[in-house]
């Protein structure tokens, strides 16, 4: 539970061996970033995951110009919010040109190559939607290559190239091997937390009700799953996004013994579930030294 919200995750060694791998969901991950297409909101971007022999497993290359340099110097942006821990030429190494690699953390993490320049510097904090670069052609000596942008989701559950993992944007996986997309990256960034509620409490919970920590610090949020009858409580951090600060969230079934997660988290504390079928429930978190706390409700 810890590790999908605690820092020191690995970053993934590049090889330029292997074979194809179509990699599966990444079991050993946390819960799924919401990500979005890397382009700004209401762009329409065509992406192919099979036009280039260097292809591993589930990356894909995007264009949308009719000529070959159209694209070039097009702005790159943030699929989600995350930690920079790649900003460097790296063609002479494995042929990604300018490399921005974005740590989403719970073992998700991003990778935008052959840029003509990058926005983004080695551990600086972006916003989902944040410009981090530019499409280019960069890439090792000797490989011509017109501008796209290569992109990748990985996961620290596996080796490379069995750690790529299929693109999702908006909630939904990219059409493989070729689709056009439409941006929806389109509120600037938002809050710098990667996860959502639902992701984190897991299939088959909705969001029945939420209330704001303090000024905005925190946002706990409870959730029901019908098929079986459990909440689920989530406390998703507003404010030091990625930084390990203090956060709890709690639910207590009445006539059953209250459930806490609190400790030093980066994104969120939870997801705390239990069984209250026809019964009241208690719920709340706190961030800091604020916090929420409800009365016996949603007796459903």
């Amino acid at each position: 539970m810890r590790l999908r919200r605690l820092m020191g995750l690995g970053v993934a060694l590049l090889s330029a061996t292997g074979f194809i791998v179509f990699a599966g969901a990444a079991e050993a991950a946390g819960p799924r970033p919401a990500f979005q297409l890397p382009f700004p909101c209401n762009q329409a971007w065509h992406g192919n995951s099979s036009n280039s022999s260097a292809h591993r497993a589930w990356e894909i290359d995007f264009n949308r110009g009719s000529t070959a340099d159209a694209d070039l110097g097009d702005t790159v942006v943030a699929a989600a919010a995350g930690k920079v821990v790649i900003s460097a030429h790296q063609g002479s190494a494995n042929g990604y040109g300018n490399l921005v690699k974005i740590d989403h953390g719970g073992g998700w993490s991003t990778y935008y190559a052959h840029l003509r320049m990058r926005s983004v510097a080695l551990n600086a904090q972006v916003s989902r939607g944040q410009k981090i670069g530019e499409v280019g052609d960069t890439s090792k000596p000797g490989n011509n290559i017109s501008p796209h942008l290569h992109y990748e989701v990985r996961t620290t559950d596996a080796a490379y190239p069995a750690n790529i993992q299929k693109a999702v944007f908006n909630g939904t996986t990219f059409g493989y091997p070729d689709q056009t997309v439409t941006s929806r990256n389109c509120d600037g960034g938002g809050s710098n937390n990667p996860y959502d509620a639902t992701e984190v409490c897991g299939s088959g919970f909705n969001v029945v009700d939420s209330a704001v920590i303090g000024s905005s610090a925190a946002t706990a949020y409870l959730l029901w799953n019908a098929g079986t009858s459990q909440n689920c409580v989530v406390t998703l951090k507003n404010t030091s996004v990625g930084s390990a600060t203090s956060v709890s969230a709690y639910l207590e079934v009445q006539g059953s013994a209250r459930q806490t997660d609190s400790g030093n988290f980066e994104y969120y504390a939870g997801p705390v579930k239990a069984a209250a079928p026809d019964k009241c429930v208690k719920w709340g978190g706190s961030s800091g030294s604020s916090r929420y706390d409800s009365p016996f409700e949603h007796c459903s």
